[in-house]
């Protein structure tokens, strides 16, 4: 195909897209199109397959098409499926609610500690409660880093403590006092039943009844937090999927000058 061509053709393409009325696209704008999967407390056979199709007609999916069915064990059921998603969103009333900083490098940052607050800020971080999972706080607090992007304990004006996995609340909050934090960094991988949900507003509570609260700068993330959730929750930000080091750094730092400017 010619790039004259092509460009015709994608431009008509795009004439179809209303940003008011955005639906999944899987062969053409608009179709629809979404593969689903989940899984039945069912035996595997006909009545199961029935039963996941008429399922995904209630949840507003036309032409419902199971590809795929397996038993996983006796009385339950996994499914792949395809259907035409009826329902749509109106892309442009949309806004969710963003940390406010400007993402700096890890060199950009270490100057603008320097500059701003002439000392290392001290971040104490740890997956607390009983969650025993450490890839999220690693990724940010290790020496190493995630995915190229180093983590606090490489910058030079961070004073960057890890503690570690399942960490009680009160133990977490007691470190952090003993080393005089500005920054606590929480991470919560494990969700089910909304353990994390608890967790967190567990540690803000024992902040709020110190009086601990307002003197330092408290984050969380993981696969679930949102910053509308922390936020909900009473922490400063919040830091989900697709976040790195440089993030959360960046945020530390702005939000302290924010609170300490210079005289």
């Amino acid at each position: 195909m010619s790039e004259g061509l092509y460009s015709m053709e994608a431009k008509n393409f795009d004439k179809t897209l209303d940003l008011k009325k955005v639906k999944p696209y899987g062969d053409t704008m608009n179709d629809g199109k979404v593969q689903l999967s989940f899984t039945l407390p069912v035996p595997a056979g006909a009545e199961a397959v029935e039963a996941a199709k008429q399922l995904i007609k209630k949840m507003g999916f036309e032409n419902p098409l199971v590809v795929f069915s397996q038993e996983l064990t006796p009385g339950f059921t996994f499914f792949n499926c395809y259907g035409n998603l009826t329902y749509t969103v109106n892309y442009s009333d949309i806004n969710v609610p963003k940390v406010d900083s400007k993402v700096m490098s890890m060199d950009d940052t270490d100057t603008y500690i320097q500059e701003n607050v002439g000392r290392p800020l001290v971040v104490v971080g740890a997956s607390t409660g009983t969650d025993a999972h450490t890839v999220g706080i690693d990724a940010i607090m290790n020496m190493k880093g995630y995915a190229g992007h180093y983590g606090l304990e490489r910058y030079k004006m961070f004073e960057a403590h890890n503690l570690g996995s399942q960490v009680p609340n009160e133990e977490f909050l007691a470190r952090a006092i003993e080393m005089h934090a500005d920054a606590l960094l929480v991470s919560q991988t494990v969700t089910q039943k909304d353990v994390h949900i608890k967790n967190l507003t567990n540690l803000i509570e024992l902040m709020e009844a110190e009086g601990l609260r307002d003197k330092m700068i408290v984050v969380c993330g993981g696969p679930r937090v949102s910053h509308e959730l922390a936020k909900e929750l009473g922490y400063d930000a919040g830091f989900g999927m697709n976040t790195y080091a440089d993030d959360v750094g960046s945020y530390v730092a702005e939000e302290y000058v924010k609170r300490h400017p210079k005289k």
